[in-house]
């Protein structure tokens, strides 16, 4: 029976792998609690998951955990393979070990392609294994169209997904595992006398919203599941292919403030969608009224009004969360920069390196990041000067966050271990000029 099952995953692999997928626009609004879709667009569309693939990753580990197969103590020893996923991650050295808490945390705030790593391969035997278990049991919550081949979502043609299986994945998270869920709102967490702190900004600043995961390639574009509460209505929202981590949120705040009043009221259950015509019950009807529902913040999709978090800018799971490669040439080759020409400093300011550590929606937003860093980070940044450029026009334009005038590789490199050890992600760059 083993070796049948693993055939059949297998040629699903192989079936899967040369079907096209795209970072082109998707998305689904789900009334979570009749299974009914209240709006959707390419929401059967192939589309790749990238860090959205945690949730999997994420669910299986809260499985292993009820079954008793894990302890939130246990030890999960960081292979020289997962050690050497690339950023974001939590540098831990091959060898060193985790917690099944910090990983779960790490996989949550951080997005920690190291310790999604590691889970599998304690899970798995393997990563690869792993994704094979990971398909299956997308398989048996009816995620019909979705394949894993890793356990971070980092690039792979061949991983796929839809909106609409994503939602599949959002309510089985909240139904069958919902102390485990309440989680995914977690603001930051404390590693080993680091504070790291989220970037699911749209979390803090939509009512009601309690998650759950953003996402970010540069083949996947920018991605987003939410799930918000009001009252007794519970909708379950998905944006894939973002050209922007604002224009993804904004997008995601006003699917939910169009359509959660259509949303049935006062239903005991969650109920996902499955395809056009079919709905399941994830799970038996629970008490999900104590799931945590950040407050405070005003249900509208104004971000201008929005005060700016303290987090690494829009940054999801890239260094720099620019857009996809296919807007690339157009980005770089944008109208002419305020301050100087694309990845060159001023000359007044020149230096031989530079280091970035985000990009921002605004220029505010940018130097006020700057700001922070800098007083965060101390003597390492003491003479290095901010710096911020446009990237791209009107409503799609960032702006990158750097410090410059760094006379030699080991004075940018000296600063930006000294931001890392702050949570901030960084990269040096030398001057072009």
């Amino acid at each position: 029976m083993k070796t049948l099952l693993v055939a059949i995953l297998t040629a699903t692999l192989a079936l899967s792998a040369p079907v096209a997928a795209f970072a082109g626009s998707a998305s689904l609004v789900l009334d979570a609690r009749t299974g009914k879709v209240l709006a959707s667009e390419n929401g059967d569309t192939l589309n790749h998951p990238a860090s959205l693939t945690k949730m999997m990753t994420l669910y299986l580990t809260f499985e292993a955990l009820n079954r008793g197969k894990l302890t939130w103590d246990t030890p999960i020893t960081m292979s020289k393979y997962a050690a050497s996923r690339p950023p974001t991650k939590l540098g831990v050295k091959a060898g060193g070990t985790i917690t099944v808490r910090e990983a779960v945390y790490g996989m949550i705030v951080k997005s920690a392609n190291d310790a999604a790593a590691a889970i599998g391969e304690k899970l798995g035997g393997s990563e690869s294994n792993f994704a094979r278990l990971m398909t299956q049991k997308a398989r048996q919550l009816g995620m019909s169209r979705t394949v894993f081949v890793n356990a971070s979502g980092l690039p792979d043609n061949r991983q796929v997904t839809t909106a609409r299986d994503m939602s599949t994945l959002a309510v089985a998270l909240m139904k069958n595992y919902p102390s485990e869920y309440r989680l995914f709102s977690t603001a930051s967490f404390n590693f080993r006398g680091r504070t790291i702190r989220g970037h699911n900004n749209l979390m803090y600043r939509y009512q009601g919203m309690d998650g759950i995961k953003t996402g970010y390639t540069n083949a996947s574009g920018f991605n987003i599941v939410s799930a918000v509460k009001d009252g007794n209505r519970r909708v379950v929202g998905v944006v894939l292919g973002g050209r922007t981590a604002r224009s993804r949120d904004a997008k995601m705040a006003g699917l939910f403030d169009r359509y959660m009043g259509r949303a049935a009221s006062g239903a005991a259950k969650l109920t996902a969608s499955i395809n056009a015509k079919q709905q399941v019950e994830v799970a038996s009807a629970a008490d999900d009224a104590d799931v945590p529902v950040p407050v405070g913040a005003p249900r509208v999709a104004d971000e201008a009004s929005a005060p700016a978090p303290k987090t690494l800018g829009y940054a999801d799971d890239g260094v720099i969360p620019l857009e996809r490669p296919a807007a690339m040439d157009e980005i770089m080759n944008a109208g002419k920069a305020p301050k100087a020409p694309v990845g060159k400093a001023p000359a007044d300011k020149a230096g031989g390196w530079q280091i970035q550590i985000s990009a921002a929606p605004s220029a505010d937003a940018a130097r006020a990041l700057l700001a922070q860093a800098q007083s965060e980070a101390g003597a390492p940044l003491v003479s290095a000067s901010p710096y911020t450029e446009a990237v791209g026009k009107g409503a799609n334009a960032v702006y990158r966050a750097r410090f410059v005038g760094f006379r030699s590789k080991e004075d940018a490199t000296s600063a930006c271990d000294a931001l890392k050890k702050r949570s901030y992600d960084c990269m040096l760059l030398p001057n072009q000029g």
